[in-house]
C-alpha cells in the first residue's frame, strides 16, 4: 500500500453536484430479509426520478451476483460485503448520484463502518422495521421455509442475529403503504438534496 498515491483530478464531487443541480449522498435501508427495503428502494427511486434526481440503487441480489459473488453469509463475509457496498457507494456520491443501497446489513459496527466511509453527513439510515413474523408470512424468496428446515445457515432472523438501529434517521413499520414509506422518507431527505 506504500506505493499507492490517489491522483487529484479536476472534477469535484462539489462541481458535479452543481452540475447535477442537487446535492449526493447515500440513503442506506436495512432490514431483514423480505421487509420491503428493495420495493420502497424502487418506488423511491422513481419518485427521485420524476424530480430529475440522478439515482442509482444497489441491491444485495445483485450485488453478490457479481462484485460480491465470492463471499458467504458468515460474519466477516457479511462485513466484507457491507464493507465493498460502501466503497461503491462513496464512489457513486462521488460522481454526484444519490445512491439507495438495500442491504440486510445485520450488524451496527458495520452500519456505522459506512457512516465512516462515506461521511456521516453523506449517510441517511432507513431501518424498514418489519417484524420476522410478518417477513415469514411474506416469504417472497421461499428463504425463511427453507432456512427454518436448516436448509440455510447463517440466515439472518432465523440462525443469524439482526440488530437494530438505535436512532435511524427515518423508520419504516409494516403499518405503512409503500406511498406512505416513500413521502416519509421524501420529506426526510428533501433538505439534503438541495
Amino acid at each position: 500500500m506504500s506505493n499507492i498515491t490517489p491522483h487529484s483530478f479536476s472534477v469535484s464531487k462539489k462541481e458535479r453536484n452543481r452540475l447535477n443541480k442537487h446535492n449526493s449522498f447515500l440513503i442506506w435501508f436495512t432490514g431483514l430479509s423480505g421487509s420491503g427495503k428493495s420495493t420502497i428502494a424502487d418506488a423511491l427511486e422513481k419518485k427521485l426520478h420524476k424530480k430529475k434526481i440522478h439515482t442509482y440503487i444497489l441491491d444485495g441480489d445483485n450485488i453478490r451476483k457479481g462484485i460480491n459473488k465470492n463471499l458467504g453469509f458468515s460474519p466477516d463475509d457479511r462485513t466484507e460485503n457491507i464493507r465493498r457496498i460502501a466503497e461503491i457507494s462513496n464512489l457513486f456520491i462521488d460522481a454526484g448520484m444519490v445512491v439507495l443501497s438495500a442491504f440486510v446489513s445485520p450488524y451496527k459496527k458495520d452500519r456505522n463502518n459506512i457512516k465512516k466511509i462515506v461521511g456521516k453527513s453523506n449517510f441517511v439510515e432507513i431501518f424498514v422495521n418489519t417484524s420476522l413474523e410478518e417477513c415469514e408470512r411474506r416469504d417472497v424468496k421461499g428463504l425463511y421455509k427453507k432456512a427454518r428446515k436448516g436448509e440455510i445457515s447463517n440466515f439472518t432472523g432465523i440462525s443469524a442475529p439482526y440488530e437494530a438501529p438505535d436512532t435511524p434517521d427515518v423508520e419504516i413499520t409494516e403499518k405503512m403503504s409503500i406511498g406512505e414509506a416513500v413521502e416519509k422518507i421524501m420529506i426526510s431527505i428533501n433538505d439534503k438534496l438541495y
